[in-house]
């Protein structure tokens, strides 16, 4: 089926990308889950390798590849750890591309070659405390005061940024008092009036760095402003249709691991006398679960398609992102139950698939937004 999509320098990027993943991140899976690291080690050498850039311009120091090229990475990568595909997911997705895309030319050189070569990791703010998936009910403010603005609010489940040197955020754009809408916006760590909540205790993706970052009178540059002034929601739902697009690659890797743990144990593992795949209960399930797998990469990888040549992509990117992440769930979910008690085991890989797949249904918009979006476009 891949080779319907793939050519030549994908195969080859998925051939490399499967080997660094089970040789150099499988091994420390279960310790940053267990211990909540950060793979920073992993990160590093990803960086090395130029999978920190996939999708950006050679003269920014990123590979020039195109969008499948980077959903096969996060695919292949999500199925040994969650959170280091998470890490990389966000990072480029969320963390820099917007800068890519919106950016000034002075921003572009300023920012993009240490982001996509991996020296410096990118953030991402959208989310409040009391605008989830309501994101059009940003409450933090930048109120333009001659030559900058002084930004007070709060973004909540920011991925990576307690490691990253900038964070882009959305806030309300205030001029001589009046609303001028969502503007999007670069702020470097380390800004005085930024703030940092301690790392999220999370079920799932424990080694991702999650956490709330916090702006109390913080100052900063017009030049910060990312983009067309009024513009930045729109930007940033912009952004978030690849992010459904590669959130959808991470999901189709974490149905993949858990599947693999599955079938590999049901090869196994004996009762009454054979292994338990001979029973139409265990191979109806393993059926079930390769379909999804399959109608789900499907649905990946014509988003992937569709935006890499220019065709409209909103639907799709929905659909992708919400198939592949219940797909993710079930699956998981069915590979416990194949498991049976040793599926509820830490020892056991499985588990931790388990625990990482609920957020696929939860990121980059809940199940129910993209259901919301689906309807509107087929609607229209």
């Amino acid at each position: 089926m891949s080779s319907i999509y793939f050519n030549e320098e994908h195969l080859m990027l998925q051939k490399m990308v499967r080997e660094f993943a089970i040789n150099e991140i499988k091994p420390l899976a279960q310790k940053i889950d267990q211990e909540g690291l950060f793979p920073k080690e992993s990160i590093k050498k990803m960086a090395d390798l130029g999978l920190m850039g996939i999708p950006w311009e050679t003269k920014y120091g990123g590979n020039n590849m195109d969008t499948l090229s980077l959903v096969i990475a996060i695919e292949e990568i999500g199925k040994v750890c969650a959170s280091t595909a998470a890490t990389m997911m966000a990072h480029t997705s969320l963390g820099t591309a917007p800068i890519a895309a919106f950016g000034t030319p002075e921003q572009k050189e300023k920012y993009l070659p240490e982001l996509a070569s991996g020296k410096q990791i990118g953030s991402f703010g959208l989310t409040e405390p009391n605008a989830g998936s309501d994101a059009g009910n940003t409450q933090t403010t930048a109120v333009l005061t001659g030559d900058h603005f002084i930004v007070n609010g709060q973004k909540a489940f920011c991925t990576s940024a307690g490691v990253a040197s900038i964070i882009i955020f959305t806030a309300r754009l205030i001029e001589n008092g009046v609303d001028k809408g969502i503007g999007a916006f670069i702020v470097e760590a380390g800004t005085p009036g930024l703030s940092l909540g301690n790392p999220e205790k999370k079920m799932g993706w424990r080694g991702s760095d999650t956490r709330s970052v916090f702006f109390e009178n913080m100052k900063i540059s017009k030049k910060n402003i990312l983009g067309s002034p009024s513009k930045g929601f729109k930007q940033f739902l912009k952004t978030l249709v690849g992010g459904r697009i590669t959130i959808g690659a991470l999901s189709l890797g974490t149905a993949q691991g858990a599947y693999q743990l599955a079938l590999n144990y049901s090869k196994e593992r004996s009762a009454f006398g054979k292994q338990i795949n001979q029973f139409q209960a265990i191979s109806f399930k393993l059926a079930d679960m390769a379909t999804s797998i399959q109608a789900a990469q499907h649905l990946v990888y014509h988003a992937a398609w569709l935006k890499d040549n220019n065709q409209p992509v909103i639907k799709d990117a929905a659909m992708a992102k919400l198939f592949a992440s219940e797909t993710a769930m079930r699956v998981c979910t069915e590979a416990i139950q194949i498991h049976g008690g040793y599926g509820y085991i830490k020892e056991y890989d499985v588990e931790r698939f388990f625990r990482d797949a609920k957020i696929l249904e939860i990121g980059e918009g809940t199940s129910e937004v993209q259901r919301i979006i689906i309807s509107k476009e087929i609607l229209k």
